[in-house]
């Protein structure tokens, strides 16, 4: 079956006619095509960071449940994941299964001796470290490393930390680093890494720096200002005052990176999955245009990620929308119509 859906295509608002032919979409007309939707299209939306296929902290990678949670991305118009962490090395229909969306990963997480989960990722001396990053990326073309951890967790040093970068870049993979500290995000940005997970506490003289060097700020905005209440009502100790000192100043930064010129991605992080909606929310209220933080969640993060947009040529996903959802983000709640990889897996109103 050839579907077709046609509307006002974001980001240039221009009407198409879209067929899709296979995983590829075109404008030449397919006779007999079955319109699926029309009104207000958006390239398959990206949630860039995520970790599916675990229940809870050091769980070990379910089929079953991975399946599941990348159900709900779908459902909620997500196309695309990037895993920049994941409980276990993925099964083989990870990320070209029909029904799941296209999917990026880093494998297991890479971090310092004592530091991260007990059960999840990788624990390297820095010596080791480049070479079993570039040995992942190798293989997924990414590499994750935790950059620092949590309040008081010493940062991977400056001089190992460009030393991964400088492996993972020889072997065309790319590095993303988890960072919460001042020191960690310093060290993440000199040392030239391709993604800044979270970035809490960053410094915002290192917007500049980022915005030419290509260092995108994936800020998981939502899952931090919903986890602030439960972080207040704990005793005061310094881990509570770091994080409530990282999360209530985490939305100007994220602004101010974006004014910068930095690459804003939006990732949802944690629990429950299909909930890309609360991110672009959470971006549209620390200052971004709906516009742009549209485009964090749509075609900026896939041509971060190397996928066209809207386009003949382009891998055929798409989410439509009855209205604008520029004027309206609540419209990301409720699709028309969901197409993956050229097929209608979600249709709530024909055309």
């Amino acid at each position: 079956m050839v579907i077709r859906i046609r509307g006002r295509a974001l980001p240039h608002g221009e009407h198409v006619d879209l067929y899709a032919d296979g995983d590829r979409w075109t404008t030449d007309p397919v006779p007999n095509a079955e319109l699926v939707a029309e009104g207000w299209l958006l390239p398959g939306l990206v949630d860039a960071h995520t970790h599916p296929g675990a229940e809870a902290v050091g769980d070990p990678l379910d089929d079953v449940m991975l399946r599941e949670h990348l159900r709900q991305h779908v459902d909620a118009g997500v196309a695309v994941i990037r895993a920049p962490g994941l409980a276990g090395e993925p099964p083989p229909w990870f990320g070209v299964d029909p029904d799941t969306p296209r999917a990026w990963h880093a494998g297991p997480w890479l971090a310092q001796h004592g530091q991260f989960f007990d059960g999840w990722g990788r624990r390297a001396d820095h010596a080791e470290l480049p070479a079993i990053a570039a040995a992942q990326a190798a293989r997924t073309g990414w590499a994750k490393v935790i950059g620092d951890w949590r309040s008081n967790g010493e940062p991977v040093p400056l001089d190992v930390l460009t030393a991964v970068v400088r492996a993972v870049h020889a072997v065309g993979g790319r590095v993303a680093v988890h960072t919460q500290q001042a020191a960690g995000g310093e060290v993440a940005v000199l040392a030239g890494v391709d993604s800044v997970e979270h970035g809490m506490l960053l410094d915002p003289d290192l917007l500049t720096r980022m915005a030419s060097q290509g260092t995108a700020l994936t800020p998981t905005l939502a899952v931090m200002r919903r986890s602030r209440p439960e972080v207040s009502a704990r005793p005061d100790s310094p881990a509570r005052r770091w994080y409530l000192r990282g999360a209530d100043a985490h939305p100007s930064l994220v602004a101010a990176a974006a004014e910068a010129g930095v690459r804003v991605l939006a990732g949802t992080d944690s629990l429950p999955h299909g909930r890309i909606i609360d991110e672009v929310r959470a971006l549209a209220d620390a200052g971004l245009r709906p516009h742009d933080a549209l485009a964090a969640a749509s075609w900026d993060a896939r041509a971060y990620l190397g996928l066209p947009g809207l386009e003949p040529g382009a891998p055929a996903d798409a989410v439509v929308y009855a209205e604008d959802p520029r004027s309206d983000l609540d419209q990301l709640a409720h699709p028309i119509a969901v197409v993956l990889r050229g097929r209608p897996v979600r249709v709530t109103r024909t055309a």
